[in-house]
């Protein structure tokens, strides 16, 4: 610890003040000030905010947990609607519940404790305190063979272009755009790195099991796509909801880029809402402090890490930067070629 005691006893907390101030920024502004993690979420918008205001910046996202069935599909597609994020890595699951509420259907809100045997005679899915129909999921799965199998079979697909084609299809006659559609509507990559651990894999795999598809995944070229989106910036941001693949498949763009010769030295920028202990040794607990002796955040990095709850945090950050009007305004996000190989242009 470097520093004089003054300099280390310059900067008091802040009592947080009730002043009937309604603004979700300004109550994060106030939290900033405060301790725990309550400051962390105040510092969290500010280091998006600086994300947003670099004009090297590309941002991508992790996002794990069971978050649409939790009541966070709109609040993701607002992030990629007006590009609070460019790139999202999240879990098959979460697109396929995205699906299954774009289509027109709910999740419903349950209860901690239930008669889960009697759900299950009853066909109903719980997720904690979430119900879902799983007689529409299984639809759904049917749903997604079936387009998968109207598909080119003789080559492979990136998880990146099936969800984008999957997002076309989607959107064609929705009434209202969720993750999926939305993302292909603003030519937003999605990627899944663990798409068979999904009811997206079960469609898939039901679908090849009635002879209908031999669809083959290229987990490698998918890869190589968030890599080189992250190589070809000038600088990246990451932003994480929860742990897991997600996390993981979005960190190590810098070590495989390192691999490549790429010339890069890690995110400039980092935020992460987890529940997870670093204490236990796994990934989705891990610090950035952490991940910078493996090279995923650069020295110097602006980086947070808040212990929150998603359904928290999400919402707040999220609203407190849909006040940000001039700030989302300036913003010249990249672009992509969403084709079959994808390609990303800068914004000059």
């Amino acid at each position: 610890m470097r520093g004089s005691k003054e300099d280390l006893l310059s900067a008091p907390t802040e009592p947080f003040v009730i002043d009937g101030e309604s603004s979700a920024a300004a109550l994060l502004e106030k939290m900033a000030g405060t301790a725990f993690q309550g400051r962390q979420l105040g510092n969290a918008f500010r280091v998006w905010k600086q994300m947003l205001a670099d004009p090297e910046c590309t941002i991508l996202m992790g996002l794990s947990g069971a978050m649409v069935p939790a009541g966070m599909r709109r609040v993701v597609r607002f992030m990629i609607e007006n590009r609070l994020i460019d790139v999202l890595t999240s879990t098959g699951a979460n697109f396929f519940h995205d699906i299954h509420e774009t289509k027109g259907f709910f999740h419903y809100q349950g209860a901690q404790r239930m008669d889960d045997e009697a759900l299950g005679e009853k066909m109903i899915d719980r997720m904690h305190d979430v119900l879902a129909d799983e007689v529409r999921f299984r639809e759904h799965d049917l749903w997604i063979g079936s387009f998968a199998s109207r598909l080119d079979q003789s080559r492979p697909y990136t998880t990146r272009e099936f969800l984008y084609l999957l997002g076309r299809e989607l959107g064609r006659d929705c009434a209202e755009d969720g993750i999926v559609s939305a993302a292909a509507r603003h030519k937003a990559p999605l990627f899944c790195p663990a798409i068979g651990d999904s009811s997206i894999g079960i469609g898939v795999a039901e679908s090849r099991h009635r002879g209908e598809n031999r669809l083959i995944f290229d987990m490698m070229a998918d890869v190589l796509e968030i890599t080189n989106i992250v190589a070809d910036s000038k600088a990246t941001g990451v932003i994480y909801f929860g742990g897991g693949t997600p996390k993981n498949y979005t960190q190590q763009t810098e070590v495989v880029a390192g691999l490549m010769n790429k010339g890069k030295s890690g995110h400039r920028y980092g935020i992460q809402v987890v529940t997870d202990a670093p204490h236990w040794g796994g990934l989705s607990g891990c610090t950035f402090a952490e991940s910078q002796s493996w090279g995923k955040l650069a020295k110097g990095a602006q980086m947070v890490d808040c212990h929150c709850d998603s359904t928290i945090a999400m919402p707040l950050l999220v609203s407190a930067l849909a006040e940000q009007k001039q700030l989302l305004a300036n913003r010249k996000p990249p672009a992509f070629d969403m084709g079959r190989t994808l390609k990303i242009e800068l914004a000059s």
